[in-house]
């Protein structure tokens, strides 16, 4: 059993301890594993929502995948909060290029037979409609955290809700709107209310 040396699987088994949300207080922690399946969730649901709204042909389980790896090479990285990461146009593109890096090793960790499959994954998708639907999960699931956060009495997230939902509606993406009209609702309800 033992003796392999692609290590790509047990890389991506550690984004179990990448945490989020750094600089802020949170009432219930949340690492990148746990983001990354709630983005999959929600972007899958964004493509069926333009397939059968929108008259779109979305592959929603290609873009569930997408969803699942948009975060990993945070696994070298960390995550860097966004007000950093956005602060200026150089810190920005310093960090897209330390991305870039570590997608590419974390490409290398796959068998060669196994890493053309992988690279759309890691930056080399060229479908703009799907990326921008993973942006519109990852923007939504990080409201999620803050409704979240709102109703566990945390005041931390109020001026980040605020900042995340100008960002979605900024970002022009019907299936987002359709999302936020008829399921964003019920993330503040209670277990028993739903």
């Amino acid at each position: 059993m033992a003796g392999s040396q692609n290590t790509f699987f047990a890389m991506m088994s550690r984004m179990k301890y990448i945490e989020r949300w750094a600089l802020m207080r949170n009432s219930a922690s949340e690492n990148i594993s746990e983001h990354s399946l709630e983005v999959a969730i929600i972007a899958h649901a964004l493509a069926v929502i333009g397939n059968t709204r929108l008259g779109k042909n979305y592959n929603p389980e290609h873009i569930a995948m997408l969803g699942i790896y948009h975060d990993c090479t945070e696994i070298i990285t960390g995550d860097m909060p966004t007000p950093v990461k956005y602060n200026n146009e150089l810190i920005r593109m310093a960090y897209k290029e330390i991305e870039e890096e570590a997608a590419l090793r974390i490409i290398n960790m796959l068998p060669a037979d196994m890493q053309e499959y992988y690279k759309c994954y890691f930056g080399g998708e060229e479908d703009k409609e799907a990326l921008k639907l993973v942006k519109a999960a990852d923007k939504l699931s990080a409201l999620v955290k803050c409704i979240e956060e709102e109703k566990a009495g945390n005041k931390e997230f109020v001026c980040a809700k605020a900042s995340v939902i100008s960002s979605i509606e900024g970002m022009d993406c019907m299936e987002a709107g359709i999302f936020c009209n008829e399921f964003l609702g019920a993330y503040g309800k209670t277990l028993d209310e739903l």
